[in-house]
Formats: structure tokens, C-alpha cells, sequence
């Protein structure tokens, strides 16, 4: 089964649904903890039916779901349904779901010697080695922010890490105010809209990244 584009995704007009770093998200608002239990027990209901199955995150006041195509490693027509029907049981619970808030953490190692530190990193943090066309060199675990590699050159003063934060294309310009109004500053848009880089006053780098223009 193919894999949709970000394009295709936006297409379908999932309201309430964030399309981010390779699947499908929103937050569910229960308010309550019972209520959110009585929803995912739903979800679980319906996923069943469909013969796919999402990841679920009950919290006290809300459920966190990501949708996404394990063996396509990626978003495919099964989240699409699925997607709607989650929809339909939050819509009958009268409660609400948002795109809103909800974003993704990736980590990038900035190195100009990817193959001498992947499998230290590979190492210390338990995580598999996936490569391949489209992704480069990635550590992933289901249960922890994807870790990639990006080249770099070597000159001193250099930042290492910095992490990637995946948000909905309508979430990048409240980020980018919020930044802005705690101290930070805007590096470049060069970019935009792919990704944003932005800095915190000691210039501390961050990526705001959405699908957009990668497909």
C-alpha cells in the first residue's frame, strides 16, 4: 500500500488532525480521566473493525493519538479511515479533538564523522539503525523521539544537537510569536516552509518543521 504525500493528506481535510514526521495526530479533550478510558476502549473497538491499530496515550484531562503505517513507515489510506473514525467516536462522546498543541520531538546530531558516532549513539540509547532513500541514517524506538544525523562541517564554535519540532503548517506562526516574546530571535525563514530556525538568547538553535514542500 503507498504511502500518501502531505499534499494528498491535507486533501482529505481531517479536521482536527495534524499530519506530522510520518503519521497522524491529534489530542482528544475528555476532561476527565473516565471519559477519556471509555473513549480509547472506542478507538480500540473500531480500530479492531478496521484491522488497524493506533497508539494511544491516556492522560487525566485528554488522549494523545498517532496514526501511522508501521510497515510502510508512513501515512497510507488505513490511518485515512481510521483517522475518520476516531472522528466519529469523539463526535458521538460530544467531546472534542485538536490539532492545536500537538507536536513531535526529533533529535539532530549536527556531525561532520556520521559513521564513526552512529554506533555509539545506536548503543547508549538501545535504539535501532534504520538508512535508506528518503531518511538517511536514523536511530528509531517507538517509545523515544527519532534521533537523525545531519553532516556538518568541523569549524569551532559549532552547536551539536538541536532538536526538531514538527507542528501543523497553521501552528508555525503562534510558535514562532511565542519564541519571539520569550527572548528569542528568528535565525532564518530561508527555508519556510519547509523549516524555521530559531535561537534563544544564548543562541541555543531550534528547527519548527512541517510537511510542507517535501514531498
Amino acid at each position: 500500500m503507498a504511502t500518501l504525500t502531505g499534499r494528498q493528506i491535507a486533501d482529505e481535510k481531517l479536521h482536527g488532525w495534524a499530519y506530522l514526521l510520518g503519521g497522524l495526530q491529534t489530542r482528544i479533550e475528555t476532561g476527565d480521566f473516565a471519559t477519556g478510558l471509555a473513549i480509547v476502549d472506542a478507538i480500540g473497538a473500531a480500530a479492531e473493525d478496521l484491522g488497524h491499530h493506533p497508539d494511544l496515550d491516556l492522560r487525566r484531562d485528554h488522549v494523545d493519538v498517532r496514526l501511522t503505517s508501521h510497515d510502510e513507515r508512513g501515512v497510507t489510506e488505513r490511518d485515512v479511515r481510521l483517522a475518520r473514525a476516531v472522528t466519529s467516536v469523539v463526535e458521538a462522546a460530544n467531546v472534542r479533538l485538536s490539532e492545536e498543541g500537538v507536536s513531535r520531538l526529533e533529535l539532530a546530531l549536527d556531525t561532520p564523522s556520521q559513521e564513526s558516532v552512529i554506533p555509539f549513539w545506536a548503543a547508549v540509547l538501545a535504539m535501532e539503525h534504520a538508512a535508506g532513500p528518503g531518511f538517511g541514517d536514523e536511530l528509531r524506538d517507538p517509545h523515544l523521539p527519532a534521533v537523525w544525523f545531519q553532516a556538518s562541517g568541523s569549524e569551532e564554535p559549532r552547536q551539536r544537537w538541536h532538536p526538531d519540532v514538527w507542528v501543523d503548517p497553521a501552528q508555525v506562526q503562534p510558535r514562532i510569536d511565542a519564541a519571539l516574546a520569550a527572548g528569542g530571535t528568528l535565525v532564518s525563514d530561508a527555508e519556510a516552509p519547509n523549516f524555521w530556525v530559531l535561537a534563544d538568547p544564548e543562541g541555543n538553535r531550534v528547527c519548527l518543521c512541517t510537511w510542507q514542500e517535501r514531498d
